[in-house]
């Protein structure tokens, strides 16, 4: 498909057998949901960088200087350099295309995001992050990265998808060539999405928006997706939704009676106070901008970020 969401992802999860014993770790909502929305790219760092399978475990090491990728139980047979290799190979092929996620292997040494385990000086410490992951994220610290396992947590699923979504949107947006006028657009639609999610960055990427002749046009263009993905990143706290509902609910002033106002306003507190979800008040205002149009609301990434059949807002 022309306008596929391209997401990498590690192979195991896919239900490839590249694991060390021959297995792997299909991850069912991965499969299941996630397959008929997403066109997957699969990478097995390990494999990639030409380990067999089946092969010996591997872990990380350090010795204060370096950290290394070694066999479990020998650790001279020292693979930190083929990985390093395979990855910078990897991760610059990745970079020169629109890919918009990446679901990567949790605990693993070489695709884990959090936690995973670096042994050294008689004990484990659990605050590595898998070699190949580690330079995807410092390469490009734009991209939506996340673990397997976390995508069980309806907030940090929800938060992925939505900040996928907001990425191809961008790409798609700028149609192969960045404009001033195209941001201006595309930011404009995403206010509401910025105010719920971090207000400062909202402000500060106004600002940056505004200055953007200031920039020459590549560096402004990397500084606003970075600025925006980051922002993203931050979980829409109920109080900044909160928030957001009521600014939505000022544009309904003229057009609602005193009975429907008070609906509103009764249902945003509601969800204020966490006794509805987030659907109660969207599906209310959905319902008010269709008897009452605004082209502005109607444009705002904040009403639908994903798509209603992804069902992703129904625990918020």
């Amino acid at each position: 498909m022309e306008d596929a969401i391209v997401v990498g992802i590690s192979s195991c999860l896919l239900g490839e057998k590249v694991r060390f014993d021959s297995g792997h770790k299909q991850s069912s909502y991965v499969n299941k949901e996630l397959a008929d929305y997403f066109d997957f790219v699969s990478v097995c760092p390990e494999v990639g960088m030409g380990l067999p399978v089946p092969r010996p475990t591997i872990r990380l090491i350090t010795n204060e200087e370096r950290i290394a990728l070694v066999d479990t139980k020998d650790y001279t047979r020292d693979h930190t350099d083929g990985m390093i290799r395979f990855t910078r190979e990897k991760v610059a092929e990745i970079k020169d295309t629109e890919m918009c996620g990446y679901i990567v292997c949790a605990k693993s040494p070489s695709c884990g995001m959090e936690r995973v385990k670096v042994y050294g000086n008689g004990h484990a410490s659990t605050d590595g992050i898998g070699l190949y992951t580690k330079h995807l994220m410092k390469q490009m610290p734009w991209l939506p990265v996340e673990e397997d396992g976390r995508l069980n947590d309806p907030v940090l699923k929800e938060n992925f998808i939505s900040r996928v979504y907001s990425l191809k949107d961008f790409y798609r947006s700028m149609e192969g060539k960045p404009t001033p006028g195209k941001i201006i657009a595309f930011h404009s639609r995403y206010k509401l999405t910025l105010m719920a999610h971090d207000p400062s960055a909202y402000k500060s990427l106004g600002r940056l928006v505004a200055n953007q002749i200031d920039y020459n046009p590549d560096e402004f263009y990397q500084a606003y997706r970075t600025g925006l993905m980051d922002a993203l990143k931050n979980r829409a706290s109920r109080k900044n939704v909160s928030n957001v509902l009521m600014h939505i609910q000022g544009y309904f002033k003229r057009a609602l009676n005193k009975d429907e106002k008070a609906e509103l306003a009764k249902v945003i507190d509601d969800y204020r106070v966490g006794l509805l979800p987030i659907l109660a008040p969207l599906t209310l205002i959905k319902h008010y901008l269709n008897a009452y149009p605004d082209d502005y609301l109607a444009d705002q990434i904040f009403l639908q970020p994903h798509p209603e059949e992804m069902r992703l807002r129904y625990g918020l």
